[in-house]
């Protein structure tokens, strides 16, 4: 199964998340999925994807053509797509993922998670997509969301995505 990997760049994240981010990366490649991430060097990308590398297995990059400016890209991967623009980016994610997992992240997780649960509530697609909330980081979101619900803006999201808080959680749901 192909898995779409979303998650933070940045390097100057705590390495709680990181090291859990390589360890997901290793058991995606022991249960023989191939990751789909942003192609990221660095951060909980780049983490997950050594991971991946570091245990023989495959891995499938997509980035803007001019990501490079702002971050390294992981040369490691066995295929890598260049795309034009960031919202191409994620169209690239959706073709080639049969499920999402998101881990902590910042903006561009958050516009990725929120345009993946989007595009499932409207039926444009029904992959599994495992929110991976490791050490709480999602709990103000999930909070904010039931807030959402209750003031009429959303309907309770059922059955659009799980949430896990550890990697076992995350292959009982997509295994």
């Amino acid at each position: 199964m192909n898995i779409c990997f979303y998650g933070s760049a940045s390097q100057k994240i705590n390495t709680k998340y990181t090291d859990e981010a390589y360890r997901l990366g290793r058991e995606i490649s022991l249960k023989g999925h191939c990751l789909v991430f942003g192609g990221g060097d660095t951060g909980m990308m780049g983490a997950c994807a050594k991971g991946v590398h570091d245990n023989g297995g495959k891995s499938i990059g997509i980035a803007p053509n001019w990501i490079e400016k702002f971050q390294p890209l992981c040369k490691e991967c066995e295929t890598f797509i260049y795309v034009d623009s960031m919202d191409e980016r994620k169209k690239k994610f959706v073709e080639n993922s049969e499920a999402f997992i998101v881990a902590p992240g910042g903006i561009g997780t958050f516009d990725e998670f929120f345009e993946i649960i989007t595009l499932k509530k409207l039926k444009q697609n029904n992959k599994e997509i495992v929110i991976f909330n490791i050490d709480g980081f999602y709990n103000k979101m999930f909070e904010m969301i039931e807030e959402m619900i209750e003031e009429g803006f959303i309907n309770k999201p059922d059955g659009i995505y799980k949430i896990a808080n550890s990697i076992d959680e995350i292959f009982e749901y997509l295994e």
